[in-house]
């Protein structure tokens, strides 16, 4: 018969723990320091000789047109500059990414393209960025095509609005605006065509993939019978690819074919796939504001930046322009989302660094 084993004999004897044992002590906080961090220089972005005028179009759909217009907008605003967005586009995305209301009832571009309602009525400002503004689109916008039909001068409806609204600013002493970014519907419509009459400069976004290069020729097709009837001054000065894919050999085709038949026209920037980008709309931001370490962010900065340099001609006063107005009270433009943690090449983000 095997022997009883007592459970003293396995067990060591321990002494029950006192209610003291389970007290913490109280942690004395360290000393939070007072002092101010010293301050970076200020990324100022160069004022462009005069307003830059650039409706932002592509007839397909999903390459980022209105991705590409707030997300400019916003980083532009931010270093300083005085932006304005028209959304033309009935979906109102432009609006929404920017938190601008623009429910049924709310003047908007409708307003001004077909009652003749002024510019200056109906804009907004966005909260985002420093100085930047909205003219909303509103669901009444997708009627606009029909009604412009009938319309003497339709097609420069637009551009005297535009005019109106500058004359407007000068004659009560506001300052300038810097850029004014026309986000276009995916159509060649009226609405389309009046964004090409009012502006002298188009950016096309293109999407790096075969579909996306397929209809460009159909666009600048169109670019060119309104540079002979209507405008005359109108160019395709930027293009800008967008959800560039690194892992894929089309996508560097699609960037190295561009880059070939353009040239200059071409922003060094790539703008690559991003989760943030598609995420910041839903929170009525840009990518600038809901993620600005993202690499969507980043590449939109770069991509801003370089437009900002090419707008300043010889001779043009930059940084030092009074006009500009105060720089932003904050060590860098993203200061106010970042913690001053932003930087020209972030490394970390929400998306783990990419």
């Amino acid at each position: 018969m095997a022997p009883v084993v007592q459970l003293h004999e396995v067990l060591p004897e321990t002494a029950p723990e006192s209610e003291e044992s389970f007290e913490v002590e109280d942690q004395v906080p360290a000393p939070v320091s007072r002092e101010t961090p010293p301050a970076r220089a200020v990324e100022r972005f160069p004022r462009p000789t005069q307003t830059r005028i650039m409706t932002i179009a592509n007839q397909k759909g999903g390459v980022g047109k209105t991705t590409t217009a707030v997300n400019l907008a916003s980083a532009l605003s931010a270093a300083g500059l005085k932006v304005l967005v028209l959304d033309l586009d009935p979906q109102g995305n432009a609006s929404t990414a920017l938190g601008i209301d623009h429910h049924s009832g709310v003047p908007g571009m409708y307003e001004v393209l077909v009652e003749g309602k002024p510019l200056g009525e109906v804009v907004q400002k966005c909260e985002e960025a420093p100085d930047l503004w909205c003219a909303p689109a509103t669901v009444d916008l997708a009627g606009a095509e029909i009604e412009l039909v009938s319309m003497v001068a339709r097609e420069s409806r637009l551009q005297r609005a535009v005019a109106k609204y500058f004359k407007g600013l000068a004659q009560a002493g506001e300052r300038r605006v810097d850029y004014v970014l026309i986000d276009c519907p995916p159509s060649l419509g009226l609405l389309t065509i009046n964004a090409f009459v009012a502006a002298p400069e188009v950016l096309i976004p293109i999407q790096c993939e075969y579909y996306a290069l397929e209809g460009l020729s159909q666009l600048l097709a169109n670019i060119e019978l309104i540079q002979e009837h209507l405008n005359p001054d109108l160019a395709v000065t930027t293009i800008l690819l967008t959800m560039y894919d690194g892992r894929t050999r089309l996508a560097a085709q699609v960037v190295e074919e561009v880059r070939q038949h353009f040239g200059e026209q071409v922003l060094r920037s790539l703008v690559p796939r991003s989760v943030r980008i598609s995420e910041a709309p839903s929170h009525g931001q840009t990518v600038m504001a809901y993620d600005p370490l993202s690499s969507g962010a980043l590449a939109y900065l770069e991509a801003a930046r370089e437009m900002a340099q090419r707008g300043v001609h010889e001779g043009a006063e930059v940084e030092g322009d009074a006009g500009v107005g105060a720089p932003p009270a904050v060590a860098d433009p993203w200061a106010r989302w970042t913690d001053g943690l932003a930087t020209r090449r972030g490394t970390a983000s929400k998306e783990g660094g990419a």
